[in-house]
């Protein structure tokens, strides 16, 4: 008989450790998730528990486990400037994994700090189960540990979050990124139950986001008692409301000062920052990572004016990408003007639409131009006469 006293166990847990014994032994605080259980029928072991006074004090439940401590848990940090990929197909409407391999390895080069794939730059709800897990295997493979990877994990159902969470911590994967489910509607409660049920089997530490342009918002007081849920680590709020992320970040840290805030919108990253953010996942950084970078390192520095320049410098580049066409076309279009071949949209586009975004490439190749970056030749750009940002 197998003894096991992991707090979760997986389907990969068990197949690692099980053997060919049909027999397992459990604690009583160990939880098995869904496709552990899958697992078990699949294989016919039966399973018993042990009693709790046969075992030792028994760690408290996950609803009452105190904040980790970043110093001792060997947990990656989420801080700084994570970029949101954009996935890369090629005519065939398959992702060209050459080229995404080109684009994630020139991100990582230029200094970002950590990689966010599956998330709404990355058109997760347009790929299929399995292009959404070969994208973040890839990503793993080319990143290699050299920095966090928050992969989203958002599906149509818990069980599936459940076993996409699974998958994920077994290639590498350091956390996940969830939304409140979409398309229906679910009551603050409901909500609730749902983020905790999450944090009780997954095996991997959980970022909340909220996004509600897209789904439903995350309200505060929900966020708040989800708090005790050592898993629910913290937030990325993209609802582009400067009040609302400093009250996010003064009423959750007050009870847990290790609540990791990362703001979603590029037009407040300093300001967000300097109010005491831990960094951003922007959109715009897998564009121009080494700018985005930087705003970044000079707010933590002090260096106000310089991190002011470099906000309202980027205010036109983001907006052209931003406004005018489907998200996150205007960000893949930034991509291709960066030298990337981003190949067909995945969402099909009017003959108008593809005529705005070959006179959008010219615009962004006109400000990056500006920036001082070597991009396509700019056509008809106006004469700014603005100071290069690159190679200063």
């Amino acid at each position: 008989m197998v003894r096991l006293d992991d707090p979760v166990i997986t389907a990969q847990v068990l197949e690692a450790r099980l053997g060919n014994d049909k027999a397992l032994e459990l604690c009583p605080h160990s939880k098995l998730t869904p496709s552990a259980l899958d697992y078990l029928r699949a294989h016919g072991v039966e399973v018993q528990r042990r009693a709790a006074s046969e075992t030792a004090i028994a760690p408290a439940p996950a609803s009452v486990l105190p904040p980790r401590k970043a110093s001792t848990s060997g947990k990656r940090e989420f801080k700084g400037i994570l970029c949101p990929n954009i996935v890369i197909l090629n005519e065939k409407d398959q992702i060209n994994y050459p080229e995404m391999e080109r684009y994630i390895e020139w991100l990582i080069q230029a200094g970002i700090h950590g990689l966010y794939p599956n998330g709404s730059t990355g058109e997760f709800v347009r790929l299929s189960w399995q292009e959404r897990q070969d994208v973040v295997k890839l990503i793993c493979q080319v990143n290699k540990g050299r920095v966090p990877i928050l992969a989203g994990a958002s599906e149509a159902n818990l069980r599936d979050v459940l076993q996409m969470a699974e998958f994920y911590a077994s290639i590498g994967v350091d956390a996940i990124s969830l939304v409140p489910p979409y398309y229906y509607k679910m009551s603050n409660t409901s909500l609730f139950e749902y983020f905790a049920e999450i944090a009780r089997q997954s095996p991997l530490d959980i970022l909340l986001y909220n996004i509600p342009q897209f789904t439903q918002e995350l309200p505060l007081d929900l966020m708040e008692r989800l708090l005790p849920y050592e898993h629910i680590m913290g937030t990325k709020d993209s609802s582009r409301d400067l009040p609302r992320l400093i009250n996010t970040m003064h009423r959750l840290r007050a009870q847990r000062p290790d609540y990791v805030v990362l703001v979603g919108c590029e037009e407040i990253l300093f300001p967000s920052v300097m109010m005491g953010a831990s960094g951003g996942t922007i959109a715009t950084s897998g564009i121009i990572p080494e700018v985005i970078v930087e705003i970044y390192n000079k707010a933590l520095a002090g260096q106000v004016e310089q991190a002011r320049i470099l906000q309202y410098r980027i205010l036109d580049l983001i907006n052209l990408m931003l406004l005018g066409v489907n998200f996150p076309e205007g960000f893949k279009t930034g991509v291709a003007v960066r030298g990337f071949e981003v190949g067909p949209p995945r969402q099909l586009m009017s003959a108008e639409e593809q005529q705005y975004l070959l006179k959008l490439e010219a615009q962004i190749s006109c400000v990056l131009g500006d920036m001082g970056y070597s991009v396509k030749a700019p056509r008809a750009c106006p004469v700014t006469h603005l100071p290069p940002i690159v190679g200063r």
